[in-house]
């Protein structure tokens, strides 16, 4: 099964920097977009930025120029790094990877990881 583990939450101060992980392991033949949302407490969960399997990428307008999305094929990882941090920021962050695994190469999924929490201070 194809598993996607995020890291790299906590809690940071506004004009801070963190980076996330998401690591996907298990048997996988392909990954192709690989993404970021977040969901903040009573909002909907939204696109913060994605990147395909050729390395073009999308921002959301609010972290554009903050954000950077960028993957490792080569380790099937995706990173998040988020620079000047603000106070609307804060929330969990989950990884989303759309890839076909080997035991059903014909079919393309959408995997989730379980999330990590982002909490942005002062």
């Amino acid at each position: 099964q194809v598993q996607l583990v995020e890291s790299g939450g906590g809690l940071v101060q506004a004009g801070g920097s963190l980076r996330l992980s998401c690591a996907a392991s298990g048997s996988i033949f392909s990954i192709n977009a690989m993404r970021w949302y977040r969901q903040a407490a009573g909002k909907q969960r939204e696109l913060v930025a994605a990147v395909s399997s050729g390395g073009s990428t999308n921002y959301a307008g609010s972290v554009k120029g903050r954000f950077t999305i960028s993957r490792d094929n080569a380790k099937n990882t995706t990173y998040l790094q988020m620079n000047s941090l603000k106070l609307e920021d804060t929330a969990v962050y989950y990884c989303n990877a759309e890839a076909t695994p080997y035991s059903s190469r014909y079919y393309r999924y959408t995997y989730w990881g379980q999330g990590t929490q982002v909490t942005v201070s002062s």
